[in-house]
């Protein structure tokens, strides 16, 4: 983002909005804010199923929330610690953790190119 940031404020309506002596604050809020906050965006929605996946494995291997809180991992470690008996338990647990990682893609693939013009494709 720091890049991104960079490379807009040294765009030519920012250098000329400099020149007109428009105020710093002024700038970010007009000309550079909206310009990043598409990227900022994108790259938390596409950053967030990952976070999802890490936490979720933690707390399978038992690394992560303990047992009297709940989340996917724990789910389908209970899930599968009873497999043999309900494979329900992992079944439903795994699919709906697979669903909701696969939703947050495709959300972020879509605002991706919903809002940056650049990595359009023809």
């Amino acid at each position: 983002m720091r890049a991104e940031t960079l490379k807009i404020s040294e765009l030519e309506y920012v250098q000329a909005a400099h020149a007109f002596g428009v105020s710093h604050g002024r700038i970010m809020w007009r000309h550079i804010l909206p310009n990043v906050i598409g990227p900022i965006i994108i790259y938390t929605t596409l950053a967030v199923p990952g976070i999802m996946l890490l936490e979720s494995v933690l707390s399978f291997l038992g690394l992560g929330v303990k047992p009297p809180n709940s989340s996917w991992g724990i789910l389908i470690k209970e899930g599968a610690d009873r497999m043999e008996t309900s494979w329900l338990l992992l079944f439903f647990p795994s699919l709906f953790f697979a669903s909701t990682l696969f939703a947050l893609n495709f959300l972020g693939d879509g605002l991706r190119d919903a809002l940056d013009p650049k990595s359009a494709k023809d």
